[in-house]
């Protein structure tokens, strides 16, 4: 009996150890709260699609230094999505609008009238020349816009996500670099839908902005913008850094005297992914800095269509 009892006992033990045991594993299987903060105004939108223009300089129209006919078939877009922006990005406070002649200005008091918008067209080329010009950046700790063409993300996805990992906002510049004014309105859905498409494809997170090649998107590229979710700008100050060639000398200079002459607060500085734009860079922002100036973090301006 004295056995018996042992034995019962025992057995008692090892039940109620397995059940400790199997609890602990329960509680190990359970993952810790995921949190994450988004930028509550970026809006996300479509995506799939190459040749680049032209662009003729002075505010509000532009001029690629390349070409390049390597067109692809284009595929069709889906709309904008408001779910479409990534989890995990820190929020930042819509301060900033862009009025009528593309300048960037308060939207709330209290904040400095006296700033710059900083953005890069044409991209995206090269991992040396976009590394180049975020090292200075983020010197600055500065942020900017890549307006990037939709045929090169297909040629070198891996250099858009190579803007998007180091912090960068990505822009819509459209497929294939043409001027979109008086284009049939399909070419010009096609142009920037498969855009919107691709970037999201690639980096998980449609563009918000978009500037059309030229500053020349008619009304028709401005109506296709805003129906996805877009905020339709060109620029208010032009470095001309697209008229410049390699057998130019000085042309980093060049750049940045460009820039001081147009200056303003506000100022909607159109630069491109240049070798004479990297090398300009951080005296440029140095620069600005020293005439009491700050970037805008293109995160903090109102995309909302009014």
């Amino acid at each position: 009996m004295v056995k018996i009892t042992a034995a019962l006992a025992l057995c008692s033990l090892l039940i109620l150890s397995a059940c400790g045991n199997e609890g602990q594993k329960d509680q190990k299987a359970v993952p810790p709260a995921q949190t994450s903060e988004v930028h509550t105004n970026n809006s996300g939108s479509t995506t799939t699609n190459g040749t680049s223009g032209v662009q003729p300089g002075g505010s509000g129209s532009e001029n690629s230094p390349e070409t390049n006919n390597d067109q692809t078939n284009q595929g069709s877009a889906s709309k904008p999505d408001s779910n479409d922006q990534q989890s995990g990005t820190k929020a930042v406070k819509v301060q900033y609008r862009m009025n009528k002649a593309y300048d960037i200005v308060p939207s709330v008091e209290g904040v400095s009238k006296k700033v710059v918008l900083l953005t890069f067209d044409d991209g995206p080329k090269k991992a040396e020349m976009i590394n180049g010009l975020i090292d200075t950046l983020d010197k600055h700790h500065a942020k900017a816009i890549f307006f990037v063409n939709g045929y090169r993300v297909k040629q070198h996805p891996e250099l858009l996500k190579l803007i998007a990992d180091r912090g960068q906002t990505i822009g819509n510049h459209s497929w294939d670099h043409i001027i979109l004014k008086n284009k049939p309105e399909a070419e010009v859905r096609r142009q920037i839908e498969d855009t919107q498409q691709i970037v999201k494809a690639t980096v998980g997170k449609a563009p918000v902005f978009f500037r059309p090649p030229n500053g020349a998107g008619g009304d028709t590229g401005k109506k296709i913008a805003k129906e996805n979710g877009l905020l339709y700008m060109t620029w208010s100050n032009g470095s001309l850094d697209w008229t410049m060639s390699s057998k130019s000398s000085g042309n980093a200079d060049k750049v940045i005297s460009n820039v001081l002459d147009q200056l303003h607060s506000g100022s909607n500085i159109l630069m491109h992914e240049l070798p004479w734009t990297v090398e300009a860079l951080d005296t440029l922002l140095t620069k600005l800095e020293s005439k009491g100036y700050t970037f805008v973090d293109p995160e903090s301006i109102d995309t909302q269509i009014k």
